[in-house]
């Protein structure tokens, strides 16, 4: 029988953009069909394999566009959003191949399975909808800052926790409903529901993140949300930055003293920011 931590490990080396989402949302079907084992992790961190394009330049070089109703802010918007959800993706997909422990619960395998299967839909609604607007993935540059997320977490799952879904994938709870809005003043209702099922299915990612983070935290003896901070600033480099979306953020299960408490200080951590 396959194992799940190969089948995740083939996610990540998977180059092209489609077929890794599409390897994203087979590996959940295998599991749900019994067709996967859990073995032991793998050590090692595996970069993603990347197609040729987009060029990955420094964030402050990626072009931002206003949203109008001309396609080429919109085009930007999606296709920055799209390189989001592939990060995402491969984010998944390395929490799985390096913490899944056999001796883990099997909830979280199933949790973190549809975060990565939900992760590679995502890239593939915002791909067709690049399509429609007669552009794709590749098409502009891009940045690689998500990525040192896992580079900065590689050795611990708490950490991975604390960092990736409830710093980064909260972020965008912030920025998506803005975002939504925009996209519907200027009549691009196709955009806006691609952008607004993402954002529903990203408060259950964050959610998750929040679940297994309290679970990981209490396994090793610590108050969640006392440890947290500390973990942040370790690992995070920057800042959380208000405005947050409250709502958004409680239907997702994060304590709104944690996360204020740290908005705009400067932490010393190396990993990327959201959003």
């Amino acid at each position: 029988m396959a194992s799940l931590q190969a089948g995740a490990a083939e996610v990540l080396a998977t180059a092209d953009p489609l077929a890794k989402a599409e390897a994203a949302q087979a590996l959940q079907a295998a599991w749900l069909a019994g067709d996967l084992t859990v073995r032991e992790p793998c050590q090692e961190l595996v970069r993603p394999a990347r197609p040729a394009r987009p060029e990955l330049v420094a964030p402050r070089l990626v072009a931002r566009r206003r949203i109008t109703r001309g396609t080429a802010g919109r085009v930007a918007l999606l296709h920055a959003i799209a390189h989001i959800e592939l990060n995402a993706v491969d984010l998944a997909a390395d929490l799985l191949a390096r913490f899944g422990a056999p001796a883990l619960p099997r909830a979280f395998f199933e949790d973190w399975l549809q975060v990565l299967a939900e992760e590679g839909k995502h890239f593939s609604l915002l791909s067709q909808r690049l399509a429609d607007l007669d552009s794709h993935y590749g098409a502009l540059p891009a940045h690689d800052g998500l990525w040192e997320a896992a580079e900065a977490t590689a050795d611990d799952l708490l950490a991975r926790l604390a960092v990736v879904p409830l710093v980064l994938e909260a972020r965008g709870l912030d920025v998506t409903p803005m975002m939504i809005a925009k996209l519907e003043a200027v009549e691009d209702g196709a955009s806006a529901a691609v952008l607004r099922i993402i954002y529903e299915e990203e408060i259950g990612h964050v959610a998750a993140g929040r679940r297994w983070y309290a679970w990981a935290a209490e396994a090793r003896g610590l108050d969640p949300w006392q440890a947290w901070p500390d973990l942040v600033r370790r690992h995070f480099k920057g800042a959380l930055k208000p405005p947050f979306n409250h709502e958004g953020r409680a239907n997702a299960g994060l304590p709104r003293g944690g996360y204020e408490a740290l908005a705009e200080r400067p932490v010393d951590g190396v990993a990327g920011e959201r959003g």
